[in-house]
């Protein structure tokens, strides 16, 4: 049986719950519809997502990973999903392309804005990589640069990134 509590237990209990840290996740395991519940940015940035990419965002799993020399862009879903993976594939192949030319309207699509560190990264494109690797239930685009203001700027775009999407990420 569920009991009331007194007043006032809410406003002292938030503040512990709070810091209670959330279990990252590498798999498309994230509850990302319990985390948007009253939360319409995010859900219309996860739309915005879905449409650009092709793939649900709420069933697919983002991270985003620093690297000394730049960093990656994972997304994946349930490997025995092949169709998805497939759309996901294509469209990590397609970023890898546009992100070579320099062109980053898709996430600034996804985030109805610019993304911080695009502008360095388009600036820079002549020296830095984009690498698409076929990954089990997706893919990655691995970001290679030995240029100082480009890894800044990666890193900007990939912080900025795991914020927005409530995704984890890590030092390669």
């Amino acid at each position: 049986m569920l009991r009331r509590l007194p007043a006032g237990a809410v406003s002292l209990l938030l503040p512990i719950l709070m810091a209670i840290p959330l279990r990252a996740q590498d798999h498309a395991t994230h509850d990302h519809a319990a985390m948007s519940r009253g939360d319409t940015a995010y859900a219309a940035m996860q739309e915005r997502g879905k449409s650009a990419m092709g793939v649900d965002q709420y069933t697919s799993a983002h991270r985003f990973d620093d690297a000394p020399d730049g960093g990656r862009i994972v997304l994946q879903r349930d490997s025995s999903d092949t169709a998805g993976t497939r759309v996901i594939r294509a469209h990590l192949a397609e970023i890898a392309g546009k992100f070579t030319a320099g062109d980053f309207r898709i996430p600034g699509f996804v985030h109805a804005g610019e993304v911080p560190g695009t502008r360095t990264m388009a600036r820079h494109r002549r020296q830095i990589t984009y690498r698409f690797e076929p990954l089990a239930g997706g893919g990655q685009v691995r970001i290679v640069t030995h240029d100082p203001a480009a890894i800044q700027a990666i890193h900007r775009f990939l912080a900025f990134q795991r914020t927005e999407h409530r995704a984890p990420g890590k030092a390669l």
